[in-house]
């Protein structure tokens, strides 16, 4: 039991790291630490969870003192929110949902649940429907990368 903890801990430390993401942590999770899938799904989706929760709640108190206490980093970010919220607003509000839900969910690098409440933010969704379409994607990122592991071990014991 305790050992079992342990390994989802990890699996959860690995779901809400940036790169990894639950993608890593999975494969990871079933593979090395022989967790069952429903537990490595579990973990990993919690973990990536709790990242975007921590990711939204402190972007905007972080980009708005950087903006304060930089010049530069005021002028910047003031013009690529000018940009993705002013110019591209009309778009992302009609493709918006679909677009991020998607983009979480597709397992490939640059992709996941960081990098779309990166995007939430800079396109200025709220952080609750952000999070609402975020965990939508995690959760079928969860389910792609699950069943693909399975998947590719099921078809290496039958040919090996």
């Amino acid at each position: 039991m305790q050992e079992t903890i342990v390994k989802m801990l990890i699996t959860f430390g690995i779901g809400m790291s940036p790169i990894l993401e639950l993608r890593g942590a999975i494969p990871f999770a079933i593979g090395v630490l022989h967790l069952p899938t429903w537990q490595a799904f579990l973990a990993a989706v919690l973990g990536n969870m709790l990242a975007v929760v921590i990711i939204l709640k402190y972007l905007n108190p972080v980009s708005n003192f950087l903006m304060k206490n930089s010049p530069f980093i005021n002028k910047y970010l003031t013009a690529l929110f000018h940009k993705t919220r002013h110019k591209h607003s009309k778009r992302f509000n009609e493709i918006g949902a679909i677009f991020l839900i998607s983009f979480v969910a597709v397992p490939l690098p640059i992709t996941g649940a960081w990098t779309g409440a990166l995007i939430s933010f800079l396109f200025g969704v709220s952080p609750k429907k952000a999070f609402i379409l975020i965990s939508i994607g995690i959760l079928c990122a969860g389910v792609l990368v699950s069943l693909g592991f399975e998947s590719i071990s099921a078809l290496v014991r039958i040919f090996s």
